[in-house]
């Protein structure tokens, strides 16, 4: 046979029962159930002004706190998150801060919890945790202007149906977005006269990221260089690309990327110039008001500063190390050597590449700082790296 099972519900239940029917002293009664007398009414009069529902625990939350959150605080954090929408509660609260210095700062958990029940937080499905071999920063930045990343954000229509596609710039260090401009097309000469600009404004950078899409690479040429890129290296700047298809290894652009969907790109203006003119304000609200978790809740705008690097101009001429030979890429792509024509890459078409003397009929082909392959005379062929 097995046990009985009770529950508190139930022994409360028995003990109100035998009172009622007063077939044992009360104090006994109280004894029997290992409770005090003064319990023992508790319950009693529990029961008899509302049934059983009275046997239950009641809540132990107080009814008024000292401490709580006003209505006026609630609002004010309501009015930051509606201007605000994109931002998440560390950075709401860190606003907050900042505009009431003086007043009492409620925990990070409290915010979420006004967010939540003010229904600006939108539950996601969790997905499974899949090894994806991401990769951040394999140069892995020391200080402002070490890396920068750059890459076009996917193209959006205005009120008046004109294509905006921006390009963007981010300093991988600080965060600070350097550019966010809608261009009028993506051709090499319109996004390096755009650099130029970012280069006259902040300094070089050590190294610039990007994907192997176009204007900044070119699969068919060597190391992938092309015209912007090549360009890029003759003023002295290391590439850093990611792997094709992986736009999770420039991982902190495409956040920066959902950032502008979710604030920009959702509000489209009438035109092209109204969409830059939007784009520039969310830029400095970017740099110089919202704060990031990553750098400890301060601005891009506190960390950053202009390289000690400065532009000054682009180069006639790339120099080369005393035993290398000099060599001009003609427009369509080849060079001369003891009159005979090679074919190198049009991508290098007007920069001079240095050769470097290995062997009988054979040499190395450098651009800038690069090897980009060997130049076998035999057979009047050019050999790209690999």
């Amino acid at each position: 046979m097995p046990w009985k099972e009770t529950c508190v519900m139930d022994l409360r239940t028995e003990f109100v029962l035998r009172a009622l029917r007063e077939e044992k002293a009360f104090g006994e009664l109280c004894q029997e159930y290992g409770i005090s007398r003064k319990t023992g009414y508790k319950w009693k009069d529990r029961f008899l002004a509302d049934g059983l529902v009275g046997l239950e625990d009641l809540s132990r939350k107080p009814l008024n706190s000292p401490d709580g959150i006003g209505e006026d605080t609630v609002c004010e954090i309501i009015r930051i998150k509606r201007d605000h929408q994109g931002w998440g509660p560390l950075k709401i609260r860190e606003v907050y801060a900042r505009k009431h210095p003086c007043a009492p700062l409620p925990s990070e958990s409290s915010f979420k919890r006004i967010l939540d029940k003010a229904g600006f937080v939108h539950k996601r499905k969790t997905r499974p945790n899949e090894a994806c071999g991401r990769i951040t920063n394999r140069v892995a930045p020391q200080a402002p202007n070490d890396l920068w990343t750059t890459d076009f954000k996917g193209w959006w229509y205005t009120r008046d149906r004109q294509r905006c596609e921006p390009l963007t710039v981010r300093d991988e260090f600080s965060r600070f977005i350097l550019c966010a401009a809608p261009l009028e097309n993506a051709k090499s000469d319109t996004v390096r006269r755009h650099f130029e600009k970012l280069f006259e404004l902040y300094g070089l950078p050590h190294y610039i990221r990007s994907d192997n899409g176009t204007p900044f690479a070119c699969t068919t040429a060597p190391l992938g260089l092309s015209r912007l890129s090549a360009w890029w290296v003759s003023l002295g700047i290391n590439l850093d690309r990611i792997p094709p298809g992986r736009p999770d290894q420039n991982g902190g652009h495409e956040r920066m990327h959902r950032d502008i969907a979710a604030e920009v790109e959702s509000i489209p203006c009438g035109s092209l110039r109204e969409q830059g003119a939007a784009l520039e304000t969310w830029r400095h609200t970017f740099n110089f008001e919202r704060p990031h978790q990553a750098l400890e809740m301060r601005v891009p705008g506190e960390l950053y500063q202009k390289s000690q690097r400065p532009y000054g101009g682009t180069p006639s001429e790339i120099d080369y190390p005393s035993g290398f030979i000099s060599r001009k890429v003609h427009s369509i792509g080849h060079i001369r050597i003891d009159g005979l024509r090679i074919p190198i890459s049009s991508a290098l078409s007007g920069w001079h590449i240095g050769l470097k003397f290995t062997g009988p009929d054979a040499y190395l082909a450098w651009f800038g700082s690069l090897c980009i392959g060997t130049i076998d005379m035999t057979t009047e062929t050019f050999h790209a790296v690999r």
